[in-house]
């Protein structure tokens, strides 16, 4: 429980960091480039949130995985080691028939 609210706060913390990363950057290059207006740390937090909505959603769903080590590779390792020789063979045999199919 404790570090999970640890990674909150450390989640807050980075966001409002990047946040003023984004003001400064969009500060010292936006204006003279494309001659837009300066922004203030607010408005550099919204255009956060507006970026996060559009790019990357608040759903956990994709990143909950490789924190509890569910990568495709040991999630791959574990499903092989489980498996009988027979479903073994049958399972790599269909990947190399689909890698040949992707290869033409």
């Amino acid at each position: 429980m404790k570090r999970k609210i640890l990674y909150g706060l450390f989640f807050i913390a980075m966001f409002l960091l990047l946040s003023g990363v984004v003001m400064f950057l969009w500060n010292a290059l936006l204006p003279q480039v494309i001659h837009v207006t300066a922004i203030n740390y607010w408005q550099a937090l919204g255009l956060m949130v507006l970026c996060r909505i559009l790019f990357g959603g608040f759903s956990p769903g994709k990143w909950a995985g490789r924190q509890r080590g569910g990568e495709p590779e040991n999630l791959l390792k574990d499903k092989l080691i489980t498996m009988d020789e027979s479903d073994r063979t049958s399972f790599k045999e269909e990947w190399r028939k689909r890698c040949e199919e992707r290869k033409k």
